[in-house]
């Protein structure tokens, strides 16, 4: 793509939009960007409303040097107006929406997006999120006086994970949350301001995502008391703390399925039976009997649960298989879904965080008063994997019957920028960057060497979003798919893995507003090396990556040329 200083830009960052919430009917003014060696004779912003495009012009507001500011207004007609721009050259036009400058008639489904509705809390969108899977960080001696269940293989500490076969979900290593309470300082030599927990209710499977119910902590785990303990260490310390809930389904063991499977109502309405009384599962697993949202007593029901915990300490909530949840056949309750539990959520707390699963596409259920954001795989980790994944090794995916491809800086930032066209800026600002989860590859497996990690965790933390550390990357811990990368924490002998490198950048995140609220300007975009700009009226920030073999960089003033690299590097600059 070459240098992209002189391409026309826009976001809804402070630099570009004047209110990133505004109210129903107002006008909030908006700002391009553009350059004398690519100026337009006019710019035009065309809003939709009503779904019926509107357009009014821009006038020039400023130059500064090479830069020319033009400024105009939005018509806030819908709760979600959606709005681009027209860059008049002669007797012909681009348009330039979120996905970039286009010198062609594009769709809507790139277009910019202004919500009246509040973003998430300010407390989210700064957050560092370090996720914990319970059974696998760490046991407290306490964890030694319980039985091992009925269901379960016990393993050893350090014992490799099980990750093909009909035992996956029932190796059982018994870390607790009392565990978890006694490491909090490792969490925060991460850099980690929050702590979000896979669920925590009971349910015979090491990852209790089949809970028998919601109305208390596993025992396993300690139960409420160590529930409570760790909740208030995690306040103690000024930290978030988020729960997991299964919103699409239960576990057949649950109570509630249990009823349903006996006839009772009203919960055999909760559920999907056919005429023969067989249940609709999750992906088909029968374990996973799937919630029939359009159920008022069901709907009553979540609502407590979600405002129970709430009221017990938790700051919010990830949603698991948001994607699919109130979605079935015919019927599509998931926006419904979403601003319910959000509004409950709020109204126990007005900041808690309600952020849901999407593994693939989330766009269209982001930007209104449900989910604040997703965790990101689509729009922000797999282009990430695809630029670094290890040359010499193949690694499997997620969610694909292939390997990740390993891919150029233009396809990669291309895939990138095209999610966040479809996203809108704000939910994109209000998601997790995500390496790795639970239920993915590694990035360190991903990546192949400690160097091209580091190169991804610089993007983590520096591209608009909010980084999410799975418990164990900054040790460099390896895995597969997401069972094999359930390893245990290696407490006796804690490799220093790139901790120190973690805690860096989340010092930097935390230290520079515009890398938590500063637009994105693509500077130079080559099959080795990345260049970008966060700009913000308090300080711009410029972000170099190579992943080795990227050759020397001639910028234009005020910006710092870069090297050559042959190895993979990151650096970080103010500007």
């Amino acid at each position: 793509m070459g240098h992209l200083l002189a391409e026309p830009h826009h976001d809804g960052s402070p630099l570009h939009l004047d209110d990133e919430a505004p109210a129903l009917g107002s006008r909030v003014g908006v700002r391009v960007r553009t350059h004398t060696d690519n100026l337009p004779d006019a710019i035009w912003v065309r809003t939709v409303e009503d779904a019926e495009p509107f357009f009014a012009p821009l006038a020039e507001e400023s130059r500064e040097g090479e830069t020319v500011w033009w400024r105009g207004e939005v018509h806030v007609r819908n709760p979600v107006t959606s709005y681009r721009f027209m860059l008049v050259y002669g007797d012909s036009y681009s348009w330039l929406n979120q996905s970039g400058v286009h010198d062609r008639d594009v769709s809507d489904a790139g277009d910019f997006v202004v919500s009246i509705h509040p973003p998430a809390p300010d407390w989210a969108r700064d957050a560092v999120v370090y996720q914990v899977f319970p059974d696998r960080f760490a046991r407290s001696a306490s964890a030694d006086d319980r039985p091992v269940p009925a269901w379960a293989k016990p393993a050893q500490w350090g014992d490799d994970p099980i990750h093909v076969g009909p035992d996956t979900p029932l190796q059982f290593y018994g870390g607790d949350l009392d565990g978890i309470r006694e490491h909090l300082d490792h969490m925060g030599a991460v850099g980690a301001d929050t702590l979000y927990l896979t669920p925590v209710f009971p349910g015979e499977s090491n990852h209790r995502y089949n809970a028998s119910t919601f109305d208390h902590v596993d025992d396993l785990l300690g139960g409420d008391d160590a529930y409570r303990r760790l909740i208030d260490a995690v306040h103690e310390r000024g930290w978030r703390m988020l729960g997991d809930f299964t919103a699409n389904h239960t576990g057949d063991t649950h109570e509630w399925f249990r009823a349903a499977a006996g006839g009772q109502e009203p919960e055999r309405g909760f559920y999907y039976f056919d005429a023969d009384g067989a249940h609709e599962g999750w992906k088909g697993y029968e374990t996973l009997p799937k919630l029939d949202h359009r159920s008022a007593e069901l709907t009553a029901r979540m609502q407590r649960v979600v405002r129970h915990w709430l009221e017990f300490g938790l700051d919010g909530w990830r949603i698991d298989v948001a994607n699919m949840t109130g979605r079935h056949v015919t019927e599509d309750e998931a926006h419904r879904v979403a601003r319910d539990i959000r509004a409950t959520s709020t109204a126990v707390h007005p900041d808690a965080f309600v952020v849901g699963e999407h593994n693939h596409d989330a766009a269209g259920d982001l930007d209104g008063d449900g989910w604040h954001g997703t965790m990101n795989y689509s729009g922000f980790s797999f282009p990430v994997w695809s630029w670094l994944r290890d040359p010499d090794h193949p690694v499997p995916s997620f969610g694909l019957p292939t390997g990740v491809a390993r891919r150029t800086g233009p396809q990669a930032i291309g895939a990138l920028r095209e999610f966040q066209g479809r996203f809108g800026w704000r939910a994109v600002e209000q998601s997790w960057n995500i390496l790795g989860s639970h239920d993915s590859p590694r990035i360190r497996t991903l990546t192949g060497s400690p160097a091209r990690h580091e190169v991804a965790v610089a993007m983590q933390f520096t591209l608009p979003g909010i980084p999410m550390v799975f418990a164990g990357d900054e040790l460099g811990l390896e895995g597969t798919d997401g069972e094999d990368s359930r390893r245990t924490m290696p407490w006796d002998d804690l490799p220093a893995g790139l901790t120190e490198t973690y805690r860096h950048y989340a010092d930097l995140r935390r230290a520079h507003v515009a890398l938590r609220r500063g637009s994105l300007r693509w500077v130079h975009v080559g099959d080795d090396l990345l260049v970008y700009l966060r700009e913000h009226p308090d300080g711009d920030v410029m972000v170099t990556l190579s992943r080795g073999g990227s050759p020397a960089l001639e910028l234009p003033d005020p910006y710092p040329d870069v090297p050559a690299y042959d190895e993979p590097t990151a650096t970080v600059v103010r500007v």
